[in-house]
């Protein structure tokens, strides 16, 4: 059967925006890119912090969920099962930041579905030099999550963007996909 969902997991700056937008590029069919920051940017200011039951970004890089981010998670990865169920091809750009327990939700959703499991692995060194140059996260949050993301996952590929280039790894996740 051919894959229906391509999910990338990876830490802050490991390289999977840049992967996904090659995939864009290589696959043969139209593939819709979603991810965590699409989640977080479509969540209204008052969640932005975790003592509101939202989610916050700490000054160390540290990130923190709660109750209210979870439900609306929930409701999202549930969305992006429905549009591959209804015929979208989707690939998801996430950061599992509870590892196999963040997997495991993600199954329950997709059940039934092909899905390509894919771990983009980045050295925690080379994620915080991207993270520096991108301005745009806190200090930290790449070296704290290069393989916090990854404790428990059960993957069907994995890909290492410091020793290759994004293109590469799309080519190697494309010729997986089927």
């Amino acid at each position: 059967m051919k894959t229906q969902v391509i999910v990338l997991n990876g830490g802050s700056s490991s390289g999977k925006s840049g992967i996904v937008r090659c995939l864009q590029a290589v696959l043969p069919d139209p593939w819709l890119a979603l991810g965590t920051d699409t989640l977080v940017d479509a969540m209204p200011p008052s969640l932005l912090r975790a003592s509101d039951g939202g989610i916050e970004f700490a000054p160390d890089g540290t990130v923190t969920v709660g109750p209210e981010f979870r439900t609306l998670e929930a409701a999202w990865i549930e969305g992006i099962a429905a549009m591959a169920r209804a015929g979208a091809r989707v690939i998801v750009d996430e950061v599992f930041l509870g590892g196999g327990d963040s997997q495991r939700r993600w199954q329950r959703a997709l059940d039934g579905l092909p899905v390509l499991w894919v771990g983009v692995r980045c050295d925690a060194e080379v994620a915080a030099g991207r993270e520096a140059a991108r301005g745009d996260r806190p200090a930290g949050m790449a070296a704290s999550q290069a393989e916090l993301v990854h404790r428990g996952m059960v993957y069907d590929l994995e890909v290492d963007t410091a020793y290759a280039e994004s293109m590469d790894c799309a080519r190697t996740i494309a010729a997986h996909a089927g």
